[in-house]
């Protein structure tokens, strides 16, 4: 950005005419041409405060949006480690309210929920209606939690990560480990 001492030595010289078409004063001036850089400069550099500011502001909520996203995911963690079968009965819940012709449901969850979650489903199914045959099945690969329900010709997945994305994905952010 330019400033005074960038500006060349100048010489000034009077002139002894008069004008009368330049101004009230019928005088010719150049007074203009030495502040006429001052306005830009000024709205360059307040420009650039403010994509400053704006910088930090943008920053400031992507590291708030970064904690809220640790947060949440400490207390989903927390509340899935402390009930596993909330979000499985939740999902058996939805499968079920429109299973109700169905010869036969699959559940599948970790190995270690079998009994507890095959308790839950086959309540919830008497309540709901539900006649058909039901097996809960166990999977080691399946994490706490999450639950696979499958019928005939569809199913459901409850599964923390897909979740987790779907949130990040929601909020425009990347999906990290």
């Amino acid at each position: 950005m330019p400033v005074h001492a960038d500006i060349p030595h100048q010489e000034v010289i009077f002139l002894d005419e008069v004008d009368p078409m330049s101004s009230p004063m019928k005088a010719k001036g150049v007074g203009e041409l030495g502040i006429s850089g001052v306005g830009a400069a000024v709205a360059l550099a307040a420009a650039g405060l403010i994509a400053q500011a704006d910088a930090r502001d943008a920053e400031r909520e992507a590291q708030a949006v970064e904690v809220a996203m640790l947060i949440a995911r400490k207390v989903a963690g927390d509340a899935l480690d402390a009930a596993p079968l909330a979000g499985i009965g939740e999902a058996a819940r939805t499968a079920l309210q429109h299973l109700r012709g169905v010869p036969h449901l699959v559940v599948r969850v970790h190995d270690s929920l079998v009994e507890e979650a095959e308790t839950l489903v086959k309540r919830l199914a008497r309540e709901r209606g539900y006649e058909g045959r039901l097996v809960v099945l166990g999977d080691p690969d399946m994490a706490a939690g999450d639950a696979r329900i499958e019928w005939a010709d569809g199913g459901i997945v409850r599964e923390r990560a897909r979740i987790e994305a779907a949130v990040l994905d929601a909020l425009g952010l990347p999906t990290s480990p």
